[in-house]
C-alpha cells in the first residue's frame, strides 16, 4: 500500500511537470505569434505613411501597441500613432493619444519628442492676433517645459526659435488691442496694453511703436513728462525708426522731414561742386 502510494505521487508529480512544460511551450508560441503580429501591424502602419495614408497608418500603430503592450515597440507604436494624427491635422487626437502615452510611459526615451509634438499641434492650431490665445498660451508653455527639461535635444531648439515667433505675435495681439482702445477713446486700456509690450515683449518687432503710442497718448492725455519719458527711451534705442520721428512730431508740430531732406541734399550739392 506504501509502495503505491508513492508510485501514484511519482506518476502525479511527472504529469504536473508534463503539464507545466506544456503551458510553457504554449506561452512562448503565443507569445511569438503576438510578436509577429505586432511586427507585422507597425510594418503596415510606417509602409501606409510613406504611401501618404497617415489615417491607416495610426490605426495600424495603435493595433501593434494594443498586441504587445509590454513590448519596446509598444511606446514607439503610441508616437507613431499621435505622428499619423498630425499629418492629417487631428490635433486633437494626437494631444489626447500623446498625453495618454505620457501617463502610460512616463521613463519612455522619446518622452521629449512627446512634448515637442503636443507644443506643435497647438502651434498649428494658432491663426492671428485677433482670435483666441489659448492655443498660442498653451504652444508656449509647452515650448518652454521642453528648453527648461530636455535643453539638450534638438527639438529644444526648435522650441527656442517657435517661443521668438510665439513672442512676436502676443505683442502683435497686445499691440492691435492697444490701437483698438486708443481709437475708442480709452486710454488706460490702451496704456496698459502698450506698457505690457514694452515691459513684457521688449525684444519684438512691436516695441518701436508701443513706445511711440505711449508718448502720443500720454502727450493728448496732458501727461507731458511721461510722453517725453517715452520719447527718450524711443530716441535712446531707435533713433533712425520711423516711429521716433513720429513721436518727434508730437513735440515739434512745424517738423517737416523733407523740407529737411531737401536742405541736406542742396548742401551737399554745394560740397559736391568744390571738387569740379
Amino acid at each position: 500500500m506504501i509502495y503505491l502510494r508513492y508510485l501514484i505521487l511519482l506518476i502525479l508529480f511527472q504529469l504536473v511537470i508534463s503539464c507545466s512544460k506544456d503551458e510553457k511551450k504554449v506561452s512562448i508560441i503565443k507569445e511569438s505569434s503576438q510578436d509577429l503580429e505586432m511586427v507585422a501591424a507597425y510594418k503596415e502602419g510606417y509602409q501606409s505613411l510613406n504611401r501618404n495614408d497617415p489615417y491607416f497608418a495610426a490605426k495600424k500603430f495603435l493595433e501593434a501597441e494594443l498586441l504587445f503592450p509590454q513590448s519596446d515597440w509598444a511606446p514607439k507604436s503610441a508616437l507613431m500613432a499621435s505622428y499619423s494624427y498630425y499629418l492629417q491635422d487631428y490635433y486633437a487626437e494626437a494631444i489626447s493619444n500623446l498625453e495618454r502615452y505620457l501617463k502610460t510611459y512616463p521613463n519612455d526615451k522619446d518622452v521629449s519628442y512627446a512634448h515637442y509634438l503636443i507644443a506643435m499641434c497647438y502651434y498649428e492650431t494658432i491663426e492671428d492676433e485677433k482670435r483666441d490665445t489659448e492655443p498660442i498660451i498653451k504652444a508656449k508653455n509647452k515650448f518652454e517645459y521642453l528648453i527648461y527639461n530636455h535643453p539638450e535635444t534638438d527639438f529644444a531648439l526648435d522650441a527656442k526659435y517657435k517661443l521668438d515667433l510665439i513672442e512676436n505675435l502676443l505683442a502683435s495681439k497686445e499691440t492691435y488691442l492697444g490701437r483698438h482702445y486708443t481709437k475708442k477713446g480709452k486710454w488706460i486700456p490702451a496704456i496698459k496694453r502698450f506698457q505690457v509690450v514694452v515691459e513684457d515683449y521688449g525684444q519684438t518687432v512691436y516695441v518701436e511703436e508701443a513706445l511711440h503710442r505711449l508718448v502720443e497718448i500720454n502727450y493728448r492725455i496732458g501727461l507731458i513728462e511721461e510722453s517725453q519719458k517715452y520719447a527718450n527711451l524711443l530716441g535712446y534705442n531707435y533713433l533712425s525708426s520711423k516711429w521716433y520721428k513720429k513721436s518727434y512730431k508730437v513735440f515739434n508740430k512745424n517738423y517737416d522731414e523733407k523740407k529737411i531732406k531737401k536742405k541736406k541734399k542742396g548742401v551737399i550739392n554745394k560740397f559736391k561742386k568744390l571738387f569740379d
